[in-house]
């Protein structure tokens, strides 16, 4: 090809660039100066058609520049999201795993320990609406009575199982429990995982003490894990109690301690109904 076909070609461009440009001028010079306006909606009909179809050409490059530029940047939030939502999916697996090894541990330990933690049918919620700790004495009243089906000697725990107290009285809208150590409370107990068995006696202290019978020999030590013992027939087996806190003392739920507990029956047999 040579330099005088450029040339033409060239030219031609040049011409019809030229061109293009002069219709949108002519427009708007017959709106300024002879406003025809049977010529101008003609024009409007030719000149707006081919001035949006040489904008869209002159703009296409910019127009796919900014829809690559914005691809690429919806692409790397999208990245940065899923890297984060993995890293979350991560750590939620983690402690599944955690929750899983703890719940299998957990029903272990409680099997070796013969602590009961199946819950009976016909449990009676309750509120706890007052407690009073004078002298030796230790008790709290709930919301839930006689005509709610609570029986004197019903066992009270916590939510989470833990011995709370025996109902003493009981009204017909409210009872009256006895904490664990209260002066009058003196229950069957015995050492979980082990057939060690004596009696808890209230004090009007936080830590009631433990006096052990059946093995004398036997050294209660810091710990060591306190359930309720069918011996005396007023008791369930397997409730959990307490903690030792040294040789003689346990750690036991306080009235102070509970907002809201469940009230449970046995039958003859020391079995949840």
């Amino acid at each position: 090809m040579n330099k005088n076909s450029l040339s033409l070609r060239a030219t031609k461009m040049l011409k019809s660039a030229i061109a293009a440009a002069a219709v949108p001028l002519i427009f708007i010079f017959v709106l300024v100066a002879k406003p025809d306006f049977y010529l101008i909606n003609w024009a409007g009909h030719i000149v707006l058609p081919v001035a949006h179809f040489i904008g869209d050409v002159i703009t296409w490059p910019v127009r796919a520049l900014g829809e690559s530029v914005e691809n690429i940047y919806d692409l790397a939030s999208l990245r940065a999201e899923n890297e984060k939502l993995r890293n979350e999916l991560d750590a939620l697996r983690e402690n599944q795993n955690a929750c899983t090894v703890a719940i299998a541990e957990n029903k272990r330990l409680e099997s070796e320990l013969d602590i009961v933690r199946a819950t009976p049918q016909n449990v009676i919620m309750a509120d706890v609406i007052f407690d009073t700790v004078a002298m030796h004495h230790s008790n709290f009243l709930i919301n839930k009575g006689v005509f709610d089906g609570v029986k004197k000697g019903m066992v009270v725990v916590s939510i989470d199982g833990v011995l709370a107290g025996i109902v003493a009285d009981v009204g017909g809208d409210f009872s009256r429990v006895r904490a664990l150590n209260d002066a009058d409370s003196n229950i069957a107990v015995r050492i979980a995982g082990d057939e060690v068995y004596g009696f808890l006696s209230g004090d009007g202290t936080k830590t009631p003490e433990i006096g052990l019978f059946s093995r004398p020999e036997f050294k209660p030590a810091r710990g060591m894990t306190i359930i309720t013992s069918n011996i005396s027939g007023v008791l369930p087996n397997g409730i959990l109690v307490g903690t030792m806190k040294n040789e003689r003392d346990v750690n036991v739920l306080l009235p102070d301690a509970v907002s809201r507990v469940k009230v449970l029956e046995f039958d003859n047999n020391n079995e949840y109904k």
